[in-house]
């Protein structure tokens, strides 16, 4: 079996090599990045200090993260992303699935009409200032629903939904309606235990949007209790506070100086291991999910 391996070896050309190399070297840097952040999150400004550049965890210190953990702000930022996650990704999934099963009907009067009201969104929107004024006026300002409801549908996920509702065959609508089903019962008890594989694929995608909202926050939220986790990332990075300096120091007795990027990079860490480990649960849906709907048949 060895010898195998080291007669393709031999045999490979020089094109093969130089590829196995070229990709090799790809691999490293696009992992490097994401290690980087790991060994600086537990550093500190002694360790990166004395070994430059800082290329292996040569201290591990926990203060940046004890930091953040010990700061009120952060877990009332877990916990309002952790609303708008859950709640908005079944938020998301009801009214896409809802919308995606009727425009999905042949027999629809308006359909057509009905899908071009929905392209249009998706090549003009009303502008920023236009919406805020909206927002505004419905009293979505300094609300937690400002960063659910105006993010309730993505267009391309509909479409793509309508697509796949589309290329199931009548004939398990038919056979439902001769049982006395009606259209809810089928969407319910019929349409959605085949399309499992389908809706955890833009569940998660759904859920990924949420968990990394931003920008609504910060532009209807300006009260520190109702913002997300991304928001205080961005406080972090931007600004690294004196509260959270203090609040270090306190840890470290006095002694030493906190070293403020490891204390950015184990917020970022923490903002984002909870959405990467729904990943592997997952990922295998992805292409059948996406490809199925992709099509229209």
């Amino acid at each position: 079996m060895k010898k195998k391996k080291l007669k393709s070896l031999k045999s490979m050309s020089a094109f093969e090599i130089i590829l196995i190399i070229g990709l090799s070297l790809l691999g490293i840097l696009t992992i490097y990045p994401f290690y980087n952040v790991l060994i600086t999150s537990v550093a500190n400004t002694q360790s990166v200090t004395t070994y430059t550049p800082y290329l292996l965890p040569y201290v591990v210190d926990w203060t940046g993260y004890k930091t953040i953990i010990e700061d009120a702000y952060f877990f009332k930022s877990v916990g309002v992303t952790l609303f708008v996650t859950i709640v908005g990704t079944v938020v998301n999934m009801f009214l896409s699935v809802i919308g995606a099963y009727v425009l999905s009907k042949k027999h629809l009067i308006g359909r057509k009409v009905m899908m071009w009201f929905v392209l249009v969104t998706m090549l003009f929107n009303g502008g920023l200032v236009p919406t805020y004024l909206v927002m505004k006026d419905y009293g979505m300002t300094n609300n937690i629903w400002s960063m659910i409801l105006p993010c309730a549908i993505s267009t391309y996920y509909l479409i793509i939904m309508k697509n796949y509702f589309m290329s199931l065959p009548d004939s398990l609508e038919e056979a439902a309606k001769i049982d006395g089903a009606n259209d809810i019962t089928i969407l319910t008890k019929v349409i959605l235990p085949i399309s499992m594989p389908f809706m955890a694929t833009f569940a998660l995608f759904y859920s990924v949007e949420r968990w990394n909202e931003w920008w609504n926050a910060l532009l209807y939220i300006n009260q520190k209790d109702l913002q997300p986790l991304q928001i205080y990332l961005r406080e972090v990075l931007i600004n690294f506070n004196t509260q959270l300096a203090t609040q270090a120091q306190t840890m470290l007795g006095g002694q030493g100086k906190v070293y403020m990027q490891s204390v950015q990079m184990a917020t970022i860490v923490v903002a984002t291991v909870p959405i990467l480990c729904v990943y592997p649960f997952v990922q295998k849906h992805f292409v059948k999910g996406v490809m199925v709907g992709s099509v229209k048949e």
